[in-house]
């Protein structure tokens, strides 16, 4: 199963921790005429609306101060859209309001399962440009099924510290038996807390949800900025409400046609890439546990990660660290090549035995704190929607031979992603979705931002999402990390706002 992709502060706050930690023990030329959203309630249904959502489409919602800057809300959407007079479900959503706002500005930070209500409240000041945030109301939501929205619920936070110390292998078929096992188990635990939910938190109901907010918030068409699997949530809304898409950027986009296995495939391909990325950087420094030439450094990391099969590290708290879960950590810097100082720090620690800055970043990724407390459940939430959104071919001659094409791919980090189907195999739902081109026909001009060096959401992902949907423009950042808008580039956050805030698309071919 694919690395989970998102964009959030709390993320972007930790890192900057962590270096305390570690170190210390465009022309635009092209005019889109669609009109700001409205900010007046909609006083019209959709004459396609079916009449028997209109309870939700005309719910009030109550805002309150939830904060010294912030408003928070709840409102109810149907479970399952083919029965909307059955069960009910709540969403959370909060806002951070401007002076002299112009509309509303629905953002997700990706994942799946990351939290919208995060971005709002912890990363708005550092991610989003003054002049956006003066113009827009900034309004965070947690999907179906993630954080505060009627949340999937698994298993307790000791059985997570549990599963991420199993240094079970995949790979090994003595070692598969056990993890379809316990796979079997996480999947019965997730029914057994959740329910009919589970079925439920599909990006396109996730999609459809985001109409209703839409038209609560009193706009007419939705203001959207989706980053990672944002985009795919996003292009999803355009391609099924093209009359009611507004202003949309897609940053670091994912391109919907791709099966499991090519996602997978072209992550580790990314991954692969800025690892050649971090290595060549690293020898520059002293402090470089690596020496020699590229493939020579590369080689010492890969036996390293091997040494690590056989005998997990131990980290100051007790922790068993297994190879899986230092995969994690030292993947997460990659995301953004402002921490690869602390990459280098913290795998110089770790080959001489202290992999505390390793699990550091592993715990990042997984949201849990010094405590053993596990603040989302966004890898739940992850796994749930994956498994609803793409069919995965679990049988031993596809996964072996995804297997090989993985390693094959990413010599140095392919043969860890490898078998990820077996979590869907045993899931307790049947998927819903499947991959398929999103054309959008109908929609006003979409703004699509790659990045060269994205190793998560690779740049051909943006350009195929680009080519697909009816009206797109795509803007490209040359440089390496996940994502473009709010990590530094006057280019790309000028061309961004000009979109949102001017209508203004950058002209074709726009390189930052």
């Amino acid at each position: 199963m694919p690395f989970t992709v998102s964009r959030s502060l709390s993320k972007t706050t930790a890192l900057a921790m962590a270096a305390t930690l570690l170190l210390t023990s465009c022309t635009a030329v092209t005019n889109d005429e669609s009109s700001p959203s409205a900010t007046e309630p909609t006083t019209v249904l959709d004459a396609n609306l079916p009449a028997e959502l209109a309870d939700y489409y005309t719910q009030s919602v109550k805002w309150e101060a939830c904060g010294s800057t912030l408003e928070c809300a709840t409102v109810e959407v149907p479970l399952n859209y083919a029965k909307p007079d059955g069960e009910r479900i709540e969403l959370a959503l909060n806002r951070r309001k401007a002076q002299n706002a112009q509309g509303n500005l629905l953002v997700n930070p990706g994942g799946p399962g990351g939290s919208g209500l995060t971005l709002v409240s912890q990363s708005a000041t550092s991610m989003f440009t003054p002049e956006l945030q003066r113009s827009y109301n900034l309004i965070g939501f947690d999907p179906r099924g993630v954080g505060e929205s009627s949340p999937i619920t698994c298993q307790s936070d000791a059985e997570k510290d549990d599963s991420r110390q199993s240094n079970l292998h995949a790979w090994d078929p003595a070692d598969r038996e056990q993890i379809v096992a316990e796979g079997k188990k996480y999947a019965q635990d997730c029914a057994q807390h959740t329910g009919e939910l589970l079925g439920h938190v599909d990006t396109i109901s996730a999609a459809r949800d985001m109409d209703i907010i839409r038209a609560l918030l009193g706009d007419r068409q939705l203001d959207y900025l989706g980053f990672s699997y944002g985009t795919f949530l996003g292009a999803t809304y355009a391609d099924l409400f093209p009359q009611r898409a507004g202003r949309l950027v897609l940053d670091g986009a994912m391109d919907p046609a791709l099966s499991e296995e090519e996602v997978t495939l072209g992550q580790a391909k990314g991954f692969e890439d800025s690892i050649d990325a971090w290595l060549t950087d690293c020898l520059e420094y002293e402090d470089c546990p690596f020496s020699g030439t590229l493939d020579e450094a590369k080689t010492e990391l890969q036996d390293f990660f091997s040494r690590l099969e056989g005998t997990p590290m131990t980290s100051s708290d007790g922790r068993q660290v297994p190879v899986v879960d230092f995969v994690t950590g030292f993947i997460v810097p990659l995301y953004d090549n402002s921490s690869w100082p602390l990459l280098r720090t913290a795998m110089q620690r770790a080959m001489n035995g202290d992999v505390d800055g390793i699990l550091f970043f592993a715990d990042l990724s997984n949201e849990r704190t010094e405590e053993g407390k596990y603040l989302s459940n966004s890898m739940d939430a992850f796994t749930a929607i994956n498994c609803l959104d793409r069919p995965m071919d679990a049988s031993e001659a596809a996964m072996e031979k995804q297997a090989q094409r993985l390693s094959e791919a990413s010599p140095t980090i392919g043969k860890y992603l490898a078998y990820g189907a077996i979590g869907c195999d045993t899931w307790s739902y049947e998927p819903t979705g499947k991959p398929a081109n999103l054309s959008a026909t109908g929609a006003g001009p979409i703004l699509v931002v790659g990045t060269t060096g994205d190793p998560a959401t690779p740049y051909a992902w943006a350009q195929s999402l680009a080519k697909q949907l009816d009206n797109a423009r795509l803007l490209t950042f040359e440089g390496e990390g996940h994502t473009a808008y709010g990590r530094g580039s006057d280019c790309i956050n000028e061309a961004v706002d000009n979109y949102l805030l001017e209508g203004t698309l950058p002209a074709e071919g726009t390189h930052c």
